[in-house]
């Protein structure tokens, strides 16, 4: 995981942040939208807004790979890319610094296997202006 950018807006303000993901070479995890229901999906849930709203998640456009577990063409994500979380300031956010805590949930998974599902931390501060 790469750090998030840092955020700044004024109140009503719409604020896009871009949230670096790196997948170790060798491995690939499951699309938001994976191939097969038993698959965990790659989420980014928020557990803690503040003065933020909204923070829904553009992912981006999935890899169909083929691999020997697999009799179907599974929609992954490997190497290096961006989530990027879309957000508001609250109409009534107090000027100053803030921070959303939120944990993406992913299934890693090499070309032989699928591993159990994990979950990071992720955090996105912020400064009212």
């Amino acid at each position: 995981m790469g750090e998030p950018q840092k955020a700044a807006g004024k109140r009503n303000a719409a604020l896009q942040v871009k949230i670096p993901v790196v997948v170790k070479e060798g491995y690939h995890v499951n699309s938001n939208k994976p191939s097969e229901e038993y698959l965990i999906p790659l989420k980014l849930t928020w557990t803690q807004m503040g003065a933020l709203e909204g923070g829904t998640v553009t992912y981006p456009k999935p890899a169909l790979e083929k691999y020997e577990f697999s009799e179907q063409p599974l929609s992954v994500y490997s190497g290096a890319f961006d989530l990027v979380a879309n957000f508001k300031v609250a109409a009534n956010a107090q000027a100053g610094p803030g921070a959303v805590a939120g944990k993406l949930r992913y299934q890693a998974c090499s070309t032989k296997a699928c591993y159990p599902p994990k979950a990071v931390d992720i955090t996105v501060s912020y400064q009212v202006q």
